[in-house]
């Protein structure tokens, strides 16, 4: 279950220290920039009950295929997607469902591509949405479309959503170098809870501090 998110706009450095990842709940210097522009209506009780649905499903054998649900980082998530607009992209992992239902997706579109087993590769073109159950999948294809938007003008933003395990790739120091450095509308969104699956994160990467 996430925890925790951490939030980091590679384009502020004036406003804070480029690798500093504030949490998302207060944004860290980043608070005085939030603009509600997210048309979403889920609220976190919509949020649960989808997931508990999911669950059901799966426990009663009607998903016969890996699904992997959220709990525990709504509030962080809904602060966040106030500032995702319609024409922004919006980049997930294997555990995407809040991150689809948030950026507007329909919830029985959503439901039928769970129910086919599709969970964990979710790809809605209309609402510019794609999810990999590919660690660090979706970061070369995020960092691309943000390049093409800066080279034809376009006013779109990427957010990329990745695990505390994802962040500490290879891929993931190399997104973030290449787009802090090229000024490209990246967001790379944390989301934190201390686990690659079942193995502590901070453990496995002798980070003991």
């Amino acid at each position: 279950m996430v925890k925790a998110a951490r939030y980091l706009d590679i384009r502020k450095k004036s406003l804070c220290d480029p690798m500093i990842y504030g949490i998302v709940l207060r944004y860290g210097c980043m608070m005085s920039q939030v603009i509600e522009v997210n048309t979403s209506n889920i609220t976190k009780q919509g949020l649960h009950a989808f997931e508990r649905r999911v669950a059901d499903a799966f426990e009663a054998g009607l998903i016969r295929a890996p699904v992997h649900l959220s709990g525990g980082n709504e509030d962080a998530l809904l602060e966040i997607f106030l500032q995702v607009r319609p024409q922004d992209w919006v980049f997930s992992t294997w555990r995407s469902h809040y991150h689809a239902l948030l950026k507007g997706i329909p919830e029985e579109w959503l439901w039928g591509e769970i129910l086919a087993g599709r969970s964990m590769y979710i790809e809605n073109r209309e609402h510019k949405f794609l999810s990999s159950s590919i660690v660090g999948g979706v970061l070369p294809i995020a960092l691309g479309v943000a390049l093409g938007a800066q080279r034809l003008g376009l006013d779109e933003r990427v957010w990329a959503f990745v695990g505390d395990m994802t962040w500490r790739t290879g891929i993931a120091d190399e997104v973030r170098r290449y787009a802090r450095n090229h000024q490209l509308s990246l967001r790379l969104v944390q989301e934190d809870n201390g686990l690659s699956t079942n193995t502590p994160t901070r453990e496995v990467w002798g980070e003991h501090f």
